[in-house]
């Protein structure tokens, strides 16, 4: 059946497809018929589709114009016809319940496809386990920003003397889916799939099509003890008991925000950083970053790599031992601490999916899964998103929203693909990080020194003046290409840097330009109005390389 319209030039060429084909076919004309709009309507809640051609075969809906010709490019369209098609358990199953795994499958549900999600959390060395939401919600950014807010407001009950507050320091504290099945999710052919329950029981589902959403978790050093003692991130916030004096190993921004709130609820925190900082961030933000770190009670252990951990004395905490070596001399470093934290790094949980008897192609190198702009691997019928791409954005905003859109393009009709570039971020170290765009480096890298021109502001936010705290530790810069004045990088770091960036970075995707920021007008007082008052004014003639 093609709902079509008689005057449409994509309906007129899904009917001569069929009539090629020599595919009786019952049309029916929207704009010939009296309730023409009625049909359109209930064909746009069934099928979220409000554009004709509309096609369905055997109760199948296939979509509009497009989608009709790309089945019959890839043998769908005739398997259909024929009555062919396998008669599927699912349409979709989503392996993973993450934040990206959750936004596919409940569009998908809610454009009336039959849905499954499958998602177990294998527990890491400690234990720690979690239900249903991925790492975002349990052990990510939402725990991760509370105790951040929580830190922050320890340095605000201080400033708050400062502004005339007096107050007693005793206080009280502490610190639509259609299947969902809590199950390991394992490929046996590729359109099957195998799921094993925490009691070992096994069951088999078949889909039409699948998405991969699986996520990744932190990685292990492999030196003795790493396993037997330390945790990772998905330990820290199921801890029963205070961590104490804590050693965090890495300069990942999940390493600098740990630390960071640790310290500013009090603790003895030291970072061993083995070479820079915020790889992959700007380098002077990231360095800047780390200097108010220090700044503030985080202690540093540069140039360092941990090659052992032995248990003096258990407990919650206990006492750890920790060796490590410099990277740059002989020098031998020993010391002990309450809690050790590894944040190194994460790996992609795609490697005991069966994958290979899905034949799905993965980066043997790093556990990635290569996709092409519309998330599908080489295999057509499975898609991923979120963080196990390769080459995308590791960020939870980025997994929903690919999901989303793949799920209405699968089975509305859309078009509309994810846009992984200037994709705005913030690092919420005790000073925040905020950026959009190029950093310094890969500008420089791209568009070489000769055609940028970079402008930048030390700021003193004015909540900070009556404390007297601070003083120009904030820092903001934006990035210029010459060749048409476009900004290609913003970077700030200050207070709220997540509120300020998130409008700057929609600016940046509008295209917005040095003359254009030249012109706005600043909402003031704020920290936000020093881009567009301060940072705007101050060129840096000459721009080094950071290397």
């Amino acid at each position: 059946m093609v709902f079509s319209k008689s005057y449409c030039p994509f309906c007129i060429k899904v009917k001569d497809l069929f009539k090629e084909l020599q595919v009786d076919c019952n049309v029916v004309e929207l704009d010939l018929i009296e309730d023409g709009t009625n049909y359109q309507e209930m064909l746009l809640q069934m099928t979220g589709q409000k554009t004709v051609p509309n096609v369905f075969i055997n109760k199948t809906h296939i979509g509009g114009c497009d989608k009709t010709m790309q089945a019959h490019k890839d043998g769908s369209l005739q398997q259909l016809l024929s009555g062919e098609k396998e008669n599927y358990d699912y349409d979709l199953i989503v392996i993973g319940g993450g934040s990206g795994g959750l936004a596919c499958s409940k569009e998908a549900a809610g454009l009336g496809k039959k849905v499954m999600v499958l998602d177990y959390v294998v527990p890491t060395p400690k234990g720690t386990t979690w239900g249903l939401g991925g790492t975002c919600v349990n052990v990510g950014c939402i725990p991760k920003k509370l105790m951040h807010q929580t830190a922050l407001l320890s340095t605000a009950l201080k400033d708050a003397r400062k502004f005339g507050w007096e107050f007693d320091e005793k206080g009280e504290g502490s610190t639509g889916l259609r299947s969902y099945v809590n199950a390991y999710a394992e490929f046996v052919e590729p359109h099957k799939i195998k799921a094993t329950n925490k009691r070992g029981k096994e069951t088999f589902y078949t889909s039409e099509r699948f998405v991969l959403a699986t996520g990744e978790r932190p990685r292990y050093l492999g030196i003795p003890g790493d396993k037997e003692y330390c945790i990772t991130s998905d330990d820290l916030f199921y801890l029963p008991h205070c961590p104490g004096k804590t050693l965090v190993i890495g300069a990942s921004y999940v390493a600098l925000e740990c630390g960071g709130f640790l310290a500013g609820l009090g603790l003895d925190v030291t970072v061993m950083v083995r070479s820079i900082l915020l790889r992959g961030f700007d380098q002077d933000m990231a360095n800047r970053a780390g200097e108010y770190m220090e700044g503030h009670g985080v202690k540093f252990l540069r140039q360092y790599v941990p090659t052992k951990i032995e248990e003096l004395e258990a407990g919650t905490p206990g006492r750890l031992k920790v060796t490590a070596k410099s990277t740059e001399t002989d020098e031998i470093f020993e010391g002990e601490y309450n809690t050790v934290l590894i944040a190194v790094g994460r790996d992609a949980c795609t490697d005991k999916i069966g994958l290979d008897k899905a034949g799905v192609k993965v980066n043997a190198k790093n556990g990635k899964i290569p996709v092409n702009d519309e998330e599908q691997t080489n295999v057509p019928h499975i898609h991923a998103i979120g963080d196990i791409l390769e080459g995308k954005w590791e960020l939870t905003p980025v997994a929903i929203q690919a999901g989303k859109l793949l799920a209405r393009r699968l089975y509305a009709g859309s078009k509309l693909k994810c846009d992984y570039v200037n994709v705005p971020t913030t690092v919420f170290t005790p000073l925040e990080y905020g950026s959009c765009g190029l950093s310094e480096e890969r500008a420089l890298e791209l568009y070489g020194e000769e055609n940028l021109e970079i402008y930048h502001s030390q700021f003193w936010p004015l909540e900070f003046t009556v404390p007297g705290r601070d003083n120009n530790k904030s820092y903001a810069k934006i990035i210029c290409n010459k060749l048409d004045n476009r900004v290609i990088g913003f970077h700030y770091l200050g207070p709220n840097a997540g509120e300020v960036t998130q409008g700057f970075g929609a600016a940046i995707k509008c295209g917005v330009t040095k003359e254009l920021l030249d012109v706005t007008i600043g909402i003031h007082p704020t920290c936000a109005e020093v881009i567009l008052l301060s940072v705007c004014g101050n060129r840096i003639k000459d721009p080094e390389k950071v290397v």
